[in-house]
């Protein structure tokens, strides 16, 4: 595929509004929707190749982060637990060809949709540090408040599924011991939403996690290794295996448009501002490498562990990879605790869009040991991750959310906004084919969007008319 534009600007540093309809930077409209005010009510202002770049207030640190750094914040979300789902919930819908073929589209579609946002991160004169901010400023407030929504959903039903997936964890590393079904999979979600909680108050922010970076990597690198080996010895000692697709034609019409948000939710976090928000000067360059190192190098894990799940195991392979491998039980055990605490540092990742709107709102600034800072922590974090253990344990359908996920949020905010955004910041200087080309993408996207929500919600009441609520999956 070609795409157009690439070539548009290696950065997207732009001082002052060249386009029609858009507010002045440090209008009360502007001001107003990102939450800012001007420089002397606070305002910091930060400097790049003599360009001065408007900062807007946080609570958390931003710009102090290598672009290495970020590209294994961004890896890590790639090549979380999540990955061992993909064998069952990409590749057995899709087959050998369409998934094959769809995980090297999604990984490139992605780059370029992930690089049109990144591109904007200075567009007008300012930083722009979160999604909605930079929404907000190219289209006004109605679009900050609908950008924050779609957000908030997608971030909310990715914690989701990382609690379900800790609790599936611990509970597979459970069975492996004592297999009495005293302890059902909420009990074990409950666990996991607890030490979910305990990291958070920990960590104060996204750039804090520093060393606990390489900590994931190497849990990441445990359970892919591990269930790379378990199966690719499964796969040579099996008898030939199923690699047909299932299912009347109309379920299976369903089940790829599901898979193809799976697709999608697979490379893509929502919230690149806000990551790009911790890369240092100069911060379209930095984070571009930090893509480039994402959709390279981070992609080969989860690429491996995908193929060989399904070469081993074929249609039979599961939605958690462990629960088919056969092996020395210290060995399956290992790899369950790594996926467990791989995944609440992922989750910290994800929620600290949230985490960075409350401490921020309620001007949590300082020392994160300070008694009042400490005990918010506590208290709104701890609330926070309450109800999103609540609803994991009430509704643990993990293939359903992340169909659900990709339809109803990470499509609008990765690719339809991304290439909307782009065209209306770059008007003036794309030819009339690459305008095309950006409408193109807006449309087809939306069409996907939406029949993704369709599949994702029929599979849901399929799996609701089998399955009660705190179901022990």
């Amino acid at each position: 595929m070609v795409f157009l534009g690439w070539e548009e600007e290696v950065r997207s540093v732009l001082l002052g509004r060249e386009e029609e309809g858009v507010p002045e930077t440090g209008s009360p409209e502007v001001n107003d929707v990102a939450g800012t005010s001007c420089s002397e009510s606070g305002e910091r202002v930060c400097s790049d190749d003599h360009l001065f770049v408007e900062i807007p207030d946080t609570a958390h640190q931003i710009s102090q982060d290598s672009w290495f750094q970020v590209g294994f914040v961004l890896t890590t979300g790639i090549n979380s637990a999540y990955v061992l789902g993909y064998s069952g919930a990409i590749m057995v819908p899709l087959g050998w060809i369409g998934g094959v073929v769809g995980l090297i589209l999604a990984t490139a579609i992605s780059l370029y949709a992930n690089a049109l946002v990144a591109k904007l991160h200075e567009y007008g004169g300012r930083r722009h540090i979160r999604y909605r901010d930079l929404a907000g400023f190219i289209y006004g407030r109605k679009a900050y408040s609908l950008t924050w929504g779609l957000q908030y959903v997608n971030l909310f039903m990715i914690n989701v599924g990382y609690i379900i997936l800790a609790g599936n964890a611990l509970k597979a590393m459970y069975v492996l011991f004592r297999d009495d079904n005293i302890m059902k999979l909420p009990h074990f979600i409950a666990i996991a939403g607890l030490a979910c909680g305990l990291f958070a108050v920990a960590v104060p922010h996204l750039s804090a996690l520093r060393v606990w970076l390489a900590f994931s990597t190497l849990f990441s690198l445990v359970y892919i290794v591990i269930a790379f080996a378990l199966a690719l010895k499964d796969g040579i000692e099996a008898p030939p295996r199923d690699y047909n697709i299932h299912g009347t034609k109309a379920s299976r019409i369903f089940t790829t448009i599901g898979a193809s948000a799976n697709l999608v939710f697979a490379f893509n976090t929502g919230m690149l501002p806000e990551i790009q928000a911790t890369v240092r000067q100069p911060v379209v360059e930095n984070m571009m490498k930090a893509l480039y190192f994402q959709f390279t190098v981070g992609v080969v894990p989860m690429y491996v562990v995908t193929f060989i799940g399904y070469w081993a195991y074929g249609s039979n392979a599961s939605t958690y990879l462990l629960n088919n491998v056969r092996g020395p039980i210290w060995l399956k055990a290992t790899a369950n605790i790594s996926a467990f605490l791989q995944t609440i540092i992922a989750l910290h990742i994800f929620a600290s869009p949230m985490y960075e709107y409350l401490d921020t709102k309620y001007g949590i600034k300082g020392s994160a040991l300070a008694p009042r800072n400490f005990s918010f922590r506590v208290l709104v974090r701890g609330s926070y991750l309450g109800i999103t253990t609540f609803i994991s344990a009430l509704l643990p359908f993990l293939g359903d959310f992340m169909s659900l996920t990709g339809a109803l949020s990470t499509f609008p905010l990765t690719f339809i906004l991304a290439n909307h955004m782009y065209l209306v910041a770059k008007k003036h200087k794309l030819t009339s084919l690459q305008k095309n080309w950006h409408w193109l993408n807006v449309c087809f996207f939306g069409c996907m969007s939406l029949a993704a929500a369709i599949a994702a919600l029929r599979l849901i009441a399929v799996d609701s008319s089998f399955y009660h609520v705190f179901a022990d999956l």
